[in-house]
């Protein structure tokens, strides 16, 4: 392990000191030399930077771990690539001494304003972990496109909703803020699936923890730009869902909202799915063309919450452009969500490989 423990920021009483935040932020990064940089300086330049940075360098093959030493903050290299983004942030939580952390991911860089909008939001001690809103920081490509919709109508209509209810269904692993000593008593982060965040907001929940959402705290990851990709990203995600689910269903039954999200998310991940796939097709080939219309119904649905973020954002023209993309975006995400039915549940044969998506 090598580890650079020089301070990131003024300590009190120094010229420019700024309040100190009992703040630590954990930084996952394999390969991430293009993209570390930008993401330490975002969180360095914070209106409430942490007490401490530490970048988990996990056994890259390039100089990620030197272009982070560079900007000050701490190194950690394990032994051995710990083979997923959990087992990276565990192996820093001994290091973590303040009362609060965060997690952000090496490609994401964070509004100046975030951190503390998190810290206040968790300054309730009933309230273990916070997130923002997520928005892809490069909208180019048809992949990039579908991902900004489908990111812009998600935290613009359902996570507010989830939020109302005191239980968003998953605390944003890219970037989230928890309570350091409510986190050790869940044991941390878990292996046992491939969407560790989910994994950990539903067991907050059935401990009887809250999470809350902030949507004025924005970040900005870097997003799967082509179809190999994103293809990857979606096998993890699709897989960590069902993986969660069938860890998690008997204590999900235990609390109302997150029951009712739980099963909202399984219809619009299998039943629409296969409707969207498979029945509206047959219908339309053996019945009446006319069923392709149902491909059209719902589209008013996603389009208006992301026009209404994009006014906001000064992006309605981007919206517009991107709807294409979010379609077959929308067609994949179908895919990979059933075949991870398949082999999750049907065939036993889970998913414990990492891959990154990016």
């Amino acid at each position: 392990m090598v580890a650079d423990l020089s301070p990131a920021n003024p300590q009190p009483g120094q010229p420019n000191a700024k309040p100190r935040s009992g703040l630590t932020v954990l930084i996952p990064a394999y390969n991430e030399a293009e993209s570390i940089t930008d993401t330490v300086r975002s969180i360095q330049d914070q209106t409430m930077p942490p007490e401490e940075i530490i970048v988990i360098d996990d056994f890259s093959s390039d100089n990620t771990g030197d272009v982070a030493r560079a900007l000050g903050v701490t190194v950690m290299r394990p032994p051995k690539n710990t083979g997923t983004k959990a087992g990276a942030q565990n192996f820093a939580m001994p290091h973590v001494k303040t009362p609060y952390v965060m997690a952000v991911d090496a490609d994401t860089t964070l509004e100046p304003g975030a951190c503390e909008l998190l810290l206040n939001a968790i300054s309730d001690p009933a309230i273990s972990a916070a997130c923002g809103f997520v928005i892809p920081r490069h909208v180019k490509t048809l992949w990039e496109r579908g991902r900004y919709m489908e990111y812009l109508f998600a935290f613009t209509f359902y996570k507010p909703i989830q939020d109302f209810y005191d239980h968003p269904l998953i605390s944003s692993g890219c970037f989230s803020i928890y309570r350091t000593d409510h986190l050790r008593d869940n044991g941390c982060w878990s292996n046992r699936t491939m969407a560790e965040d989910m994994d950990l907001t539903w067991s907050f929940y059935q401990a009887g923890r809250g999470v809350r959402f902030v949507p004025e705290a924005v970040c900005y990851p870097i997003e799967p730009h082509d179809r190999v990709l994103m293809g990857k990203q979606l096998k993890r995600w699709s897989h960590g869902f069902i993986q969660n689910v069938r860890q998690h269903w008997k204590g999900v039954l235990e609390v109302p909202f997150l029951r009712s999200s739980v099963f909202v998310a399984m219809w619009d991940a299998v039943i629409a799915s296969f409707a969207y796939l498979i029945v509206i097709p047959l219908l339309a080939i053996f019945v009446n063309p006319l069923y392709l219309i149902g491909y059209l119904i719902d589209i008013p649905f996603v389009l208006i919450p992301a026009m209404v973020r994009g006014v906001q954002r000064g992006e309605l023209l981007r919206v517009l452009a991107s709807l294409p993309g979010y379609l077959i975006l929308r067609i994949f995400n179908g895919i990979y969500m059933l075949k991870a039915v398949w082999l999750e549940i049907v065939m036993r044969r889970s998913l414990r490989v990492y891959e990154k998506g990016h």
